[in-house]
């Protein structure tokens, strides 16, 4: 390969790398469930818990990657089955809103380093829309385009991405693992239950984009 189209390669790697970065830190500091979750399971367990929550995506993205990748190839029936997915993850955040808002301040020792925090994350990230709408809308065609021109540029836009996507969170988890003190005292109640309030207001709008996707199938 000629020297000229080798620095052409590269910079359109880079770009792809720069563009993945930027789309993963958009995500990673955008006011959403999960964002909500990782300051809430921060506040009420730790830093541990905290950083659990942020890399779910890690674990649940492949499938749900795949999975879009499919439907863009076919592109019949994905509507409908993301709205029935929407409705699923809106009656899980209600349940962890119900949760946050029954928290009280006389347990906040007897909670701290309990796990379930993974777990907690994954499914919420996994019954949740957005990953699957960004997908469809920006990063599987960007997938497709990086694909074109080879396949180092989307492992790097992908890299880019989830570096940003999941360092932006825990960046958030240090942030706030700086006011432990504060998270041990009673005033730590009030902020967790708001993030459950603001967690049944994303189930709301959950069910809302759930029913307009099936309905517009």
């Amino acid at each position: 390969m000629a020297p000229s189209l080798n620095l052409s390669l590269m910079i359109i790697q880079l770009e792809f790398l720069v563009s993945g970065m930027a789309l993963g830190l958009a995500a990673g500091m955008s006011p959403g469930p999960l964002l909500t979750l990782v300051v809430s399971e921060t506040l009420k367990r730790g830093r541990g818990d905290g950083v659990r929550v942020a890399v779910a995506p890690l674990v649940t993205d492949l499938p749900i990657i795949l999975f879009v990748l499919f439907i863009l190839l076919s592109l019949e029936g994905f509507r409908f089955i993301i709205g029935l997915i929407s409705i699923f993850g809106a009656c899980y955040l209600t349940y962890l809103g119900i949760g946050n808002l029954r928290e009280k301040a006389d347990e906040v020792d007897s909670v701290l380093g309990k796990g379930g925090a993974l777990k907690k994350g994954v499914i919420a990230n996994f019954l949740s829309p957005s990953p699957y709408l960004f997908w469809l809308s920006i990063g599987g065609p960007l997938i497709f385009k990086s694909l074109e021109v080879h396949v180092s540029a989307s492992l790097l836009f992908v890299s880019g991405f989830y570096c940003l996507l999941i360092g932006s969170k825990i960046g958030v988890v240090l942030m706030l693992e700086r006011s432990k003190a504060f998270i041990k005292s009673r005033h730590y109640v009030l902020i967790v239950r708001v993030l459950g309030v603001i967690l049944i207001l994303f189930a709301l709008i959950f069910v809302k984009d759930g029913l307009e996707l099936m309905a517009s199938q």
